[in-house]
């Protein structure tokens, strides 16, 4: 592990500190605002209907007292009676005075002391009983006890109001109409006590409705004679409620969630960010140690991460693995040593054939009356091809070339061994039908592994050129006379050497003209493959020697393994590839 491990650019526990701290802050304003809506939608509920019960009873107390309709009748007709300039000043003395008598009789006393219980009792902030005189479109107050506030101004009996186009349009809303002359009213009146209903109001079986118009909400109730009982409360009182309960349950739940982000925080931080973190370090750990060079380690074994969960078993997972690399390593080394002592073996076993076989360069540098080329490339580090050339006497030169089955070790060993025998029974001076026999049944007499190899063995007459040969299942030669084209030579097979005993071979011969080329080679040669599997093939060999521009043999040698590794275009190599050539020029 070469690569240094990128420090991180934000902590988990950071992460997920910040993670909780969203969840419980969504949470929260979740729970705020359904608690502002629900909790404004009780209190706007509580006090309509408690102001509700509050108009409904009070209407109940006037009909228990009675004479409330004469009264005001009464304070309605005194009302009409005032002369029209007077009427336009409802704040002058002038006009207050029409009501003086209503101020201090016993009745009117009466009624505001009830009101003023009920405020006291019901924190009620406005009782009051107003008529309409849809003539002026004017309200006319008959009974008012208030509490006089910014929001709303305490009115004398007899008092009127205009009825302005907010509250007109409050009214329309409620179900309230409204006519411009006496008649209509009257009309109105009267069918509306005929239906039995309260005037005007379609909100629900009694008559109340409900209006908000300037930052109050009233509760009316009508009657037949176009009077309506009111109670009112500034609307900022509801919301100044819920806005209390709203800010108490703010700050609990604000403990709450600072509770919870705290115990949350602190078990993540027991059960998920340390152990994360103890194994973040062994990791790092780990990568220092192999980095330089340290493979017995133990970073992951001394964890002690017990949360029973997945992490748990990632330590574990962590320790088996940190053991098994360790193991691995370990026979990984062994296996690298063992490699290299065999390659070191190889590279002995490679050097040790190379030198058995003979340098066509350097073996006879004083003989003119023939030439010779040969060279062997294993497909492996040894191979099981042979070749060997070696004069029998000054007028004979023995010729071999052989091809072992199997490949590798075992074959390079068979290699040597046939090499040997046939090369003593050639130099004993036998024929070559001869010597491949009595090499056949030595090598079948030790044979355990019941392998054979293919021979061609001749033997050239360096005064007359004729060979002499026997050929033991081995690739037809290829022979070129002085000036001619190279042709297949197809000689009679005879059986492998090593396959079976008691078998005899048959011998031929051939001469060679002055200047004429015999060119052996084993099945590497015209069974190498490309990468389309296509195999060189003996006549593509064939017209590439009859062309080649230097017919020597070193220069045919080097022609062919050029032409051979153009084909197979970097191909493996399967077989080993062999060759020996010879020509004769005699003196």
């Amino acid at each position: 592990m070469t690569n240094k491990i990128k420090k991180r650019k934000k902590s988990l526990a950071k992460s997920l500190r910040n993670m909780v701290v969203r969840i419980a802050l969504i949470i929260f304003l979740i729970c705020t605002l359904m608690c502002w809506y629900f909790l404004s939608f009780e209190f706007s509920l509580l006090m309509d209907i408690n102001a509700r019960n509050l108009v409904t009873g009070i209407k109940a107390f006037l009909d228990e007292e009675g004479h409330f309709e004469e009264y005001a009748s009464s304070v309605m007709e005194t009302y009409r009676k005032i002369p029209e300039e007077i009427r336009k000043d409802p704040q002058s003395a002038e006009y207050r005075a029409y009501f003086d008598k209503y101020r201090t009789d016993g009745y009117s006393g009466s009624i505001s002391q009830k009101f003023f219980t009920i405020n006291n009792s019901l924190d009620i902030q406005n009782v009051y009983i107003i008529a309409f005189d849809p003539e002026h479109e004017a309200l006319v107050y008959l009974l008012d006890h208030s509490f006089e506030t910014k929001l709303y101004s305490l009115h004398e009996i007899g008092e009127w109001v205009p009825l302005t186009d907010e509250l007109k349009d409050a009214l329309h809303s409620s179900g309230v109409s409204f006519g411009n002359s006496r008649d209509a009213a009257e009309s109105e009146s009267e069918n509306t006590q005929q239906s039995g209903r309260y005037i005007s109001f379609e909100t629900n079986t009694n008559g109340i409705g409900k209006i908000q118009t300037g930052g109050m909400e009233a509760y009316i109730l009508g009657d037949g004679s176009r009077i309506f009982i009111m109670c009112a409360m500034p609307v900022i009182f509801s919301n100044v409620a819920t806005a209390i309960f709203v800010v108490v349950y703010f700050l609990i739940l604000t403990v709450a969630i600072i509770i919870i982000v705290v115990v949350t925080r602190i078990r993540l931080k027991k059960r998920v960010i340390r152990p994360i973190a103890s194994i973040s370090q062994a990791v790092e750990q780990y990568a220092k140690q192999r980095t330089e060079g340290n493979t017995t380690t133990s970073c992951f074994s001394d964890l002690s991460i017990n949360t029973k969960d997945e992490l748990e078993d990632l330590a574990g997972t962590l320790t088996q693995m940190e053991h098994d690399l360790s193991e691995y390593e370990k026979d990984l080394k062994t296996a690298v040593a063992r490699e290299e002592r065999m390659n070191t073996e190889l590279s002995v076993a490679t050097g040790i054939q190379s030198h058995m076989l003979p340098d066509a360069k350097t073996s006879f540098p004083d003989r003119k009356d023939f030439s010779i080329s040969a060279s062997m490339t294993p497909a492996r580090e040894v191979g099981g091809d042979f070749y060997d050339f070696f004069l029998i006497d000054d007028e004979h030169l023995g010729i071999l070339i052989a091809d072992v089955s199997g490949k590798g070790i075992p074959a390079a060993l068979f290699m040597m061994s046939s090499m040997i025998v046939i090369n003593n029974f050639a130099c004993m001076g036998f024929s070559p039908a001869e010597v491949l026999r009595r090499s056949n049944e030595k090598i079948c007499s030790s044979n355990v592994l019941d392998m054979f190899v293919t021979v061609w063995f001749g033997i050239l007459d360096l005064k007359t050129g004729v060979v002499t040969a026997a050929n033991a299942g081995h690739e037809y030669p290829a022979l070129r006379g002085a000036g001619g084209d190279f042709e297949l030579l197809h000689d009679k097979h005879g059986f492998v050497v090593g396959g079976m005993e008691g078998v005899r071979y048959k011998e031929y011969t051939f001469t060679m003209e002055k200047g004429g080329t015999l060119f052996l080679y084993t099945d590497g040669v015209p069974e190498a493959t490309n990468a389309s599997n296509e195999l060189y093939g003996t006549q593509r060999m064939i017209r590439l020697l009859s062309s080649a521009e230097d017919q020597s043999p070193e220069g045919l040698d080097t022609a062919l393994r050029a032409d051979i590794d153009r084909f197979i275009a970097g191909a493996p190599q399967f077989d080993d590839l062999t060759t020996l050539c010879v020509q004769y020029h005699p003196e």
